[in-house]
């Protein structure tokens, strides 16, 4: 299960948040395996966001993902991240930095996943 929180400077309406969630349910696919049904979303605007002593528009976005350990598809997935900030909130891709996380075990309500698991 991947989920993806993004912090952003800038104000964001209901209508570009639901445009972001769902440009980020296609953007994940990009990673094997991944796809919008699992995809967790969280879009915190307004946050106080500075980068190099501005506060121009600027996006961090934090991707955690549950067993791709090799990073597949990330590189795709943070350029379609960056294009869908551009056209959505006007933040250049320059300014749109992503953390990626690897999970290695995650659970909801009794069933817990383990990535040992699977190997």
């Amino acid at each position: 299960m991947p989920f993806v929180i993004c912090k952003v400077n800038v104000p964001v309406s209901r209508e570009q948040e639901v445009e972001l969630k769902e440009r980020l349910g296609r953007a994940i696919e990009l990673v094997p395996g991944k796809s919008e049904r699992g995809l967790l979303v969280a879009v915190e605007d307004c946050c106080r966001l500075w980068l190099a002593g501005d506060d121009d528009p600027l996006a961090y976005v934090q991707a955690d993902v549950f067993a791709n350990e090799g990073h597949v598809g990330y590189a795709a997935f943070s350029a379609e991240m960056a294009s869908a900030f551009k056209d959505i909130l006007d933040i250049p891709p320059e300014r749109v930095y992503v953390r990626y996380g690897d999970i290695p075990v995650w659970s909801v309500a009794d069933m817990l996943v383990d990535l040992r698991m699977f190997i």
